[in-house]
């Protein structure tokens, strides 16, 4: 199989999700199942995930501290992350930890306490992204959130 057919059924995997469970630090997710979904998630032979999603929104997180350790143990391949969803958090900044992933191109951020539209630019070396939700944070209010938020468009 091509690296692109390869990418392509990547791509088509259900997301590794851990969406309303509570989650306070991302180390609890090596403990914790992720939700069952209506497709079963394949695994590598090491037993990773083979998905290029991961949702998180609706937990309790604060930062994203270990975030690269532990996608490396739950991902197959942690590089290929596309899509992460991060929405309905406790997160106050966007952790530059997210621009290690060169392959992004759909990140949800959106009902977050973010207070700064400059947290925003961090994302800007992402080549791939393309959807990125930031509504229903504080930053809405904030001069200037529109135009970012159509920079952001622009970007799909």
């Amino acid at each position: 199989m091509s690296r692109r057919d390869y990418m392509n059924t990547l791509v088509q995997e259900p997301p590794l999700d851990y969406s309303f469970r509570s989650i306070h630090i991302i180390p609890d997710l090596v403990s914790e199942d992720p939700r069952p979904g209506l497709r079963p998630l394949r695994h590598s032979k090491s037993g990773k995930s083979l998905t290029q999603s991961l949702w998180l929104n609706n937990n309790v997180l604060n930062d994203l501290e270990h975030f690269n350790e532990v996608v490396s143990q739950l991902l197959a391949y942690p590089q290929n992350l596309a899509w992460i969803d991060l929405s309905f958090n406790d997160l106050t900044s966007i952790d530059p930890v997210l621009t290690t992933f060169c392959n992004l191109s759909v990140i949800y951020l959106h009902g977050n306490s973010i207070h700064r539209l400059s947290e925003v630019n961090k994302l800007a070396v992402l080549p791939r992204l393309r959807s990125l939700t930031l509504h229903g944070n504080p930053m809405e209010e904030e001069k200037g959130y529109r135009w970012s938020s159509l920079w952001a468009a622009q970007r799909r």
